[in-house]
Formats: structure tokens, sequence, C-alpha cells
């Protein structure tokens, strides 16, 4: 059970009831101060104070008064007008991130909603509901307006949501699961729309999941550097303690655990080569640097997993309008974290060149093939693959916050366009999830080559896992997509 407060989800819990579907709940106290808010907000409105998104329009709109008796038909009409995302729908585990998340940042207290709202989005959590949200339409200003416009569409039983596949009513599905549609008060429709959770929750994700892949891909590349005779000298501890860098120390000690006690390093140990290439020789620096942007962005994202990100936020008696809504601190993280995992992605594809290029790979067969030459292309063209790639995250990577394009008749004349950057890290971490596959084909290939010699034992407990056969050309991408679900499921526990 995941206990929300606005104050302490981590990653992990994200990941849990995203993808574990584990339960979900509110925490008391946070209730307590959720309920005592809304009084306030009733009083004030009771005083008939304009308040922005309670009782005015929206955005441009935001000197319009809107009348006592069209208040709660206001927070309806601002969810059905903003549900206007295309595209194809979020996957369920985003999705059910995002509601997480929402639900999260209104358990703060500063929202106004009543508690019955997050409540709301618990019972779908816990009841398994995944609502229809169109991947395109947020600019990531004042919050990701039209995804979260979306699922909170499905609350209030109108819109659609997924079941086995399929695009359903949501009328019809909270029918059969006797689940009362939520019926919106003054700014509760405002506060479920407002915020950063689109953004917030793929980046989460991709974080929790990115240091997961570290892991393994510093030892499928230790495999690789075994294989293409390399040496660990470069990984010293007292090379990496002259430099300052956290996570360079730490890919480097990494290295030399996944190295230690390999046959394969014992005989060449005396061989007269100076030194290795980069890609080899420099992985504690650029591995580590990937590590150091991905610990930082964990800071960042926690940050926002746990921030009031709605607007007017309510302190004690005074309603503030101001901009906690605006996606520019998870924008320019996403944007961060992909930059640095597409240059991940370019030194594994320099490794899987050098494992099948004949003028580099150490006396490996040309692109590790076997049967007859020339008859057999072998791995030849999985560096294209791994190239192809490349060349995409490479294009993925261009910043989206750099870009801003005005809404909302110039009220909002200034956005962070950080939807766009999380999806774009999406596809990017997709890459390198199959870059590293590829990595680990070939080194299992190469591994083999070096027979009877082993590498170490943490690298031969890994590669246990993979079967691949040395038999001639054949259809390698069964092989390519079994190392691939390994992976994943690893990276997934």
């Amino acid at each position: 059970m995941v206990k929300i407060d606005g104050n302490s989800l981590e990653l992990e819990h994200i990941h849990k009831v995203a993808r574990k579907f584990e339960r979900v709940t509110l925490d008391d106290s946070a209730k307590r101060k959720v309920e005592e808010t809304r009084k306030k907000i009733e009083e004030i409105l009771k005083a008939g104070k304009p308040i922005y998104g309670v009782n005015t329009g929206f955005g441009a709109l935001v000197n319009v008064k809107i009348s006592e008796t069209q208040l709660e038909e206001l927070q309806k009409n601002i969810v059905l007008s903003h549900s206007a995302g295309v595209g194809k729908p979020l996957s369920k585990d985003i999705v059910r991130a995002i509601m997480l998340l929402r639900a999260n940042s209104l358990s703060k207290g500063f929202s106004g909603v009543r508690s019955e709202v997050i409540n709301k989005l618990i019972e779908f959590l816990n009841n398994d509901i995944y609502p229809f949200v169109p991947e395109k339409g947020s600019v990531g200003a004042s919050g990701d307006l039209s995804p979260l416009a979306h699922i909170a569409m499905a609350l209030i039983g109108e819109g659609y949501v997924i079941e086995n596949g399929e695009k359903i009513e949501t009328y019809k599905v909270l029918s059969k699961k006797g689940i009362k549609p939520l019926k919106l008060k003054e700014k509760e429709g405002l506060s479920l729309l407002n915020g950063t959770q689109f953004i917030t929750s793929i980046l989460s994700l991709v974080i929790r999941d990115s240091l997961k892949l570290m892991e393994y891909s510093t030892l499928i590349a230790a495999a690789s550097v075994d294989a293409l005779f390399g040496t660990p000298k470069a990984y010293d501890e007292r090379l990496q303690n002259a430099r300052n860098h956290e996570g360079q120390k730490i890919i480097a000690a990494l290295l030399r655990e996944y190295l230690k006690g390999s046959e394969i390093r014992d005989s060449h140990r005396n061989c007269n080569k100076v030194q290795d290439a980069y890609t080899l020789r420099a992985i504690p620096q650029v591995y580590g640097a990937v590590l150091d942007t991905l610990v930082y962005a964990k800071k960042v994202a926690l940050n926002e997993v746990n921030a009031a990100t709605d607007n007017p936020l309510i302190f004690d008696e005074e309603v503030i309008s101001g901009g906690n809504f605006h996606g520019e601190p998870v924008a320019l993280v996403s944007d961060f974290v992909a930059i640095a995992l597409t240059d991940l992605g370019n030194m594994i594809e320099r490794r899987i060149d050098r494992l099948v290029n004949p003028l580099v790979n150490s006396n490996l067969p040309p692109f590790l093939a076997s049967g007859k030459e020339g008859l057999n292309s072998g791995y030849m063209i999985w560096q294209y693959t791994a190239a192809a790639l490349c060349n995409e995250n490479k294009v993925l990577a261009h910043p989206a916050s750099i870009d801003t394009i005005p809404t909302s008749a110039y009220q909002e004349d200034h956005v962070s366009m950080g939807a766009t950057s999380a999806r774009k890290l999406l596809k990017i971490f997709d890459n390198l999830v199959s870059l590293v596959s590829i990595e680990a084909m070939l080194a299992k290939v190469a591994l083999e080559y070096r027979r009877p010699l082993k590498s170490s034992p943490k690298i031969e407990e890994f590669f246990s896992k993979i079967n691949v056969e040395i038999s001639g050309d054949r259809y390698f991408g069964d092989d390519f997509n079994r190392i691939r679900e390994i992976i994943i499921s690893e990276i997934m526990k």
C-alpha cells in the first residue's frame, strides 16, 4: 500500500503503482489539511471576492465574473473544453502515474479541493480504470492541461477509458464497476487540470528505469572490454579520485568489480598495447557523466512529484495566483536527460562497431561471422541498425524546451513545451534499450569466440542467461528480442 501525503512519494512508489498495481490510500493528516483548506475556499466564496478560476473565466477570460449559480457548470465546462488531445493513447503505466502524481499534489492541501476529488483518483487507480488520454496537445504551460483534462473527464463519467485494449465510453465502465462519477465543485475542475504531471510522470519513470539500466549497460560494456582484450588499468581507483566526479568513481568501481577474475584479461596482461580507444578506456568518464545527470534529474523530478503545481493556491486566508504550473523545471531536465542518454548510446554504438570491425576487433572473426568466409556476413548489419538508432536519438535530442509559442491571447506568452521533451525522451530511452541489447548480443558471441578462456564470474553469470548459436548466417532477430526481453525484465523488477 502506497500512502500519499504530498511530501514523500518516491520513484519506486510511482513504479509500483503504475506498473505493479500496488494499492493507494490518502494519509489521514493530509486529508485533514485538504478539508481545512476547502473550508477556507468556501468562506472566501461567501464573501463574494473574485478568485481566478473559481468564480472567474480562465486564461484570457480572467476578468469575466461568473455568477454563483453557474460555478459548478464552469468547472465541468473547463474539463470538457480542455480535453483537446490528439494522437495515440498514452500507455497505461504513464496514465496511472499521472493519476497518482495528481492525487499526491492535491493532497498537499494548497489547492482548495475536497478530499473526494483525491479519493476519486485513488478509486480509479485501485479499480484499474485506465482513462483514454491522447499523447499530444500539451505545451506544458498552465500545466499539462489537455492530458489532465482527459483524465478529469473520465472522473466525472465523461469521455472514454480503455478496457481490454478497446476504447469504451467511461459511463459504461463505471456503471459496470459500481463507481459513481465525481461531481465537481468550485475550483476542482481547474485544480485537476493545472499541473505538470504528464511531463513529470514520464520523466520520473524514465529516470527510474535509466538508473536501473546503467547497472546492466555497464556490465555489458565490461564484457565488450574483456572480449576486445581491453585493459581495466584505466579504471584504477587512484585515477578516478584525481577527478572530482562521483558518477565516474561509481562506474569505475563497477567496472573493476565486473572484470575481477577474468581469464581473458590474464591471457593478454603482458601484451605491448599501451592504451585502449576511448570507448573502452573512457567508460567511467562518459557513463559517469550520464549517471551524474540522472542523479541530478532525479532530485528535480522528486521535487516536482511532491509539489503543489496548480493555480491559484491557498495559504491561510489568502489566495495567491502564481505560476507553479509552468513546466520549465521538468522540461529542461527532460531535455538534459535526453541528451545524456543519446550520448550514452553513441558510445555503445562505437563499441558495437569495434566488436564486428575486423580492423580493430583484436583478432575476432570479421563481423563475428561463422562458417565459410565471404559466404556469411555475420553480424555486420547490426552495426547499421545501431547507427540508425543513434541517428534517430540525435534528432530527438534537440531540446523542445528552447521553443515557446504564446497561447491564450498572450496571457500565456511563454510556454515550456515540456510535454514534447518528455515524449521524445521516452523514444530515446526505448532506442537505448535496443542499443544495449545489440551490444549484449555481440559481446556474447565475442566471448564465445574467446573459449576456452572465461570472462569474470560476474560477466559469465549474466551472460549464462543468453544463448546464441554459432553456425553460420541465420535470422539473428530472435536472439536480439530474447536479450531485450531479459534486460527489460531486469529493469522492471
